[in-house]
């Protein structure tokens, strides 16, 4: 059965070329959200650069996307990954489903070091995809700059 997570972890262009290799995804959107607006346009509104990420939970579980997320952010790092800087690079977990932020909870309460993570895990209260220049930006432009090294963004493909 397909569910829906939105993962943030910087810049969207490296975490949806990433997240879209990984085994029991299905499809990946890059897009924004937690934002107060439903408009590309304008003044930043506070939301998250994230990766809508479509997958099949016989597959993958949430707390299993959650460690991958893991893979390729710096969870210590508050509103920065790479030289991406400010709060729309911030790291997170979000979704409409209650048991998907449990297993991210879990996940991250799980590890030794979970005191000094900084990666939201809240409720998806507002979505939009981004425009169509940023979806699937490193497959169109490969040389982009990218937050997270080429090695681990092929770490999935078979």
């Amino acid at each position: 059965m397909n569910e829906v997570i939105y993962l943030a972890g910087g810049c969207l262009w490296g975490v949806q070329a990433f997240v879209k290799t990984l085994p029991g995804v299905v499809e990946t959107e890059a897009g924004r959200a937690n934002g107060s607006t439903r408009n590309l346009e304008g003044q930043y509104d506070g939301y998250v650069e994230c990766v809508k990420t479509t997958f099949n939970a016989d597959q993958v579980s949430a707390e299993d996307l959650t460690g991958h997320l893991f893979e390729i952010i710096d969870p210590y790092s508050r509103n920065q990954q790479g030289e991406d800087i400010g709060p729309k690079y911030r790291t997170g977990v979000y979704s409409e489903q209650a048991s998907h932020l449990e297993e991210a909870k879990a996940y991250i309460q799980g590890r030794p070091d979970s005191r000094r993570i900084t990666v939201e895990v809240l409720p998806l209260t507002n979505y939009i995809p981004s425009a169509e220049e940023h979806q699937n930006r490193l497959d169109k432009l490969p040389d982009d700059y990218c937050h997270i090294p080429k090695k681990l963004l092929q770490k999935y493909n078979a």
